[in-house]
Parts: C-alpha cells; sequence; structure tokens
C-alpha cells in the first residue's frame, strides 16, 4: 500500500515538496506582513484588506492564465516564474510612505497571476513527474505541508516586520523563490514541447473550460467544491461573533485557526489511504458532510464544541479539494492539463470572496446562532447531492501504475 512514506522516498515527489515549503513559507509571510505595512503607513483597515483581495483577483482570470502552462514547457516555466519574482520582489524597497503604495498593490496583482500560472503549471507537471498510483497521497501532503506553512510563516513575517520592515519579509521572499527554483531545476522529467494548435488564445482557454464543464466526473467534483468553499467562507465571516460569545477577546481566533491548521495537516496526511479506499466523489462527500456538522456545532456556545468544530472542519474542508485536483489530473490530456487546472481553481477558489462579502453583511443581521446551523445543513445537502457512482473505476485508477496520463 502507499503511504506517505513511499511519497517521501521518491526523488520526484520528494523534491517537490521541498520546493513547496520553501516558497510557501515566503509566500505566507509576505500575506500576514503586506496588509501590516499597509495599515502601518496609512491606518487603514480597508487598504489593508486590499492587498488580500490584489493577490486573489487574477485567480478571476485562471482559465485564460492557464492556457500559458500549456504553450510552455512546464519545469522552465515554473523555474522562470519563481526567478521572476525573485527579481520582481526587492522593488518593494522603495515602498517607504503612503504614496508609494500603488508599487505594492502592483507587486501584490503580478505575484499573485504569477501565482495562478504556477499553480497550473505545477499540477501538470506532476503527472510527469509523480507515478500515477502516488498522486493521491502527493496531493494530500502537498496540502499538508501548506496548510504546516500557514501555521508558522505568519507568525515568522510578522516578527520579521517587527523588527527589520516590510522589505526585510519581501527579501525573505525573493530568496525563497530563489531556492524553490533551484530544487526545480533538480527534478528528472521528460516533457514533449507543447505543440501550438493555432486556434488562438481564447479558443485554446474555452477548450479547457469545456474539457472539464463537459466532463462527468469532473463538473460534479469541482461544482461540489465551489459551493462547499461558498459556504465556508460564509461561515468564516462569524468567526468573531462565535469567539464574542464565547467570552473571549478577538486574539482567541488564532486559537481557532490553529485548531483548524492541526486538522488541514491531519486531511493531507489522510487522503492518499482514503482516496483508495473511497474513491474520490466518497471521498469529497464525507468530507463536506464533516465539515457540515462542523460548522453547525460551532453555534454551539461552549469552548470544547467551538475547538472541536475548528478542527473537524480543518479535516473535512481539504477532502474536496483533494479529490477534485487529483481527478482532473487522473481525467485530462496532458496538453490541456494548466488550463483544465486553473479553471478548476477558479471555479472552486473564487468563491471565498462572494461568501466573504455576503457573510460580512449577514452577520450584522443575525447571530451565528441562526447562521451557522443553515449553512451546516447546506454543507450536508450539497454532500449528500453529490453522485456517488464514481467509483470503482476510480478506486483502481488510484492504485494502479497503469494508469497512464492521456498525453
Amino acid at each position: 500500500m502507499t503511504t506517505s512514506l513511499t511519497v517521501l522516498r521518491d526523488r520526484n515527489a520528494g523534491l517537490y515538496l521541498t520546493a513547496v515549503v520553501v516558497s510557501g513559507f515566503g509566500t505566507s509571510s509576505l500575506w500576514l506582513a503586506s496588509g501590516v505595512w499597509v495599515k502601518d503607513l496609512t491606518g487603514s483597515d480597508g487598504l489593508a484588506a486590499l492587498c488580500m483581495l490584489a493577490m486573489w483577483a487574477p485567480a478571476l482570470a485562471g482559465p485564460a492564465l492557464g492556457t500559458l502552462a500549456d504553450r510552455f514547457p512546464r519545469k522552465p516555466l515554473l523555474i522562470t516564474l519563481d526567478l521572476g519574482l525573485a527579481a520582481l520582489l526587492p522593488t518593494l524597497f522603495a515602498v517607504g510612505s503612503p504614496g508609494r503604495l500603488w508599487l505594492l498593490f502592483a507587486v501584490l496583482l503580478v505575484y499573485g497571476a504569477a501565482g495562478v500560472v504556477h499553480d497550473a503549471a505545477e499540477s501538470a507537471l506532476v503527472t510527469a513527474a509523480v507515478g500515477p498510483d502516488l498522486r493521491g497521497d502527493f496531493n494530500g501532503l502537498r496540502m499538508t505541508v501548506a496548510e504546516g506553512m500557514k501555521l508558522v510563516a505568519p507568525l515568522t513575517g510578522a516578527g520579521l516586520y517587527t523588527a527589520f520592515g516590510g522589505p526585510a519579509v519581501a527579501c525573505l521572499d525573493a530568496v525563497s523563490f530563489v531556492l524553490a527554483a533551484g530544487v526545480c531545476a533538480l527534478l528528472r522529467v521528460r516533457e514533449e514541447r507543447p505543440v501550438r494548435c493555432g486556434a488562438g488564445w481564447w479558443r485554446e482557454t474555452a477548450e479547457g473550460v469545456r474539457h472539464l464543464w463537459g466532463h462527468p466526473g469532473l463538473r460534479p467534483l469541482v461544482g461540489a467544491g465551489g459551493t462547499t468553499m461558498l459556504l465556508t467562507a460564509l461561515s468564516a465571516t462569524t468567526v468573531y461573533a462565535v469567539v464574542d460569545r464565547l467570552g473571549h477577546s478577538p486574539a482567541y481566533t488564532g486559537v481557532l485557526y490553529a485548531a483548524q491548521g492541526a486538522g488541514s495537516v491531519a486531511a493531507g496526511l489522510l487522503a492518499g489511504p482514503a482516496l483508495r479506499r473511497l474513491g474520490g466523489r466518497r471521498f469529497a462527500a464525507a468530507g463536506i458532510a464533516l465539515t457540515g456538522a462542523a460548522v453547525a456545532a460551532r453555534a454551539v456556545p461552549w469552548d470544547p464544541a467551538a475547538l472541536a468544530s475548528a478542527a473537524a472542519g480543518g479535516l473535512g474542508l481539504p477532502c474536496v479539494l483533494i479529490a477534485a485536483l487529483t481527478a482532473v489530473q487522473r481525467e485530462t490530456p496532458g496538453p490541456l492539463l494548466g488550463r483544465a487546472t486553473a479553471t478548476a481553481n477558479t471555479l472552486m477558489l473564487t468563491p471565498n470572496v462572494l461568501g466573504l462579502a455576503v457573510g460580512a453583511g449577514l452577520v450584522e443581521v443575525a447571530g451565528p446562532g441562526l447562521l451557522l446551523p443553515l449553512y451546516g445543513l447546506a454543507l450536508l445537502g450539497t454532500a449528500a447531492l453529490l453522485p456517488q457512482r464514481d467509483d470503482s473505476a476510480a478506486r483502481t485508477a488510484a492504485r494502479s501504475p497503469s494508469d497512464a496520463n492521456p498525453a
């Protein structure tokens, strides 16, 4: 049976995860420090929040940006993106006054766009670098290390910012990208040079969208992922109201986020075996149902219930994302994989923005005691409606090395 240890023993998988750890550490550090930087320079909560929007906004153009990942060899593209961001970040040394903040926002916007292309190219290259029998475990471990960085890196970034200022954090992030490029260069992969079909940018983009949305196995998973992210974003806006009902200061949210992060780390470790045993859709449905139960339980004004629900939500939420990503890698021809991955990420992750915006308004007119059970029931309904019949074929594919990528 494939285990996490087996994945780590695979040379390419181990190098990939190392690159994720290194670059993720720098990204998570900058993510927090940029908002604090803007807040210190302007005193504006709204402008500070725009930092996150600047990094997320390019995901809306994911299908078009993902086309780049199918037009160039993926390994050189990843190295170029890493080195390009490393060269771009030192320009933030010029941000020393409110009048220069446009430069910070411009860099964050480019950073977000490069991240969309990077994620698409990385997912596509995984199919060449990591065997099909390891991909479920690999995607789970990737989630584990990414969530683990979110537990450690923001504190490091905040400390570095406090001691030396924003440019020091930008320098740390630049170094992390240089190291990630070096690790990526060590990967041993054979890639066929992409063939231009001559159809034009928008037609190529549409091909990836049509493949994803027209595939009877991928559409339900991606749709369930987007719905889950929307509902969990709605529930996330109640966190300060929940903490207030518990009688704690706002800083207690850090404890809940830590519990959630620990659950997400565990989800990544368990994902591979669970995918093989349950298949993609049942694994996703189980995770969504657990998330729904956790969201509803968060309405109980009791500390143990709040901590347990945070951990359970962290355990359940990644399941549908891991299941969908693994299915996209398995069911998509190699020449389309960058576009299909970027489209899937757009459909699953951008509902966060809508959920946070709508939820912020709803929590002002109704308390968490009413909203959270409703969100939880909607998540349970999403799990129930997800078709269960993938799945004997998917279970076989998840453990069979003979499942060659169509490319």
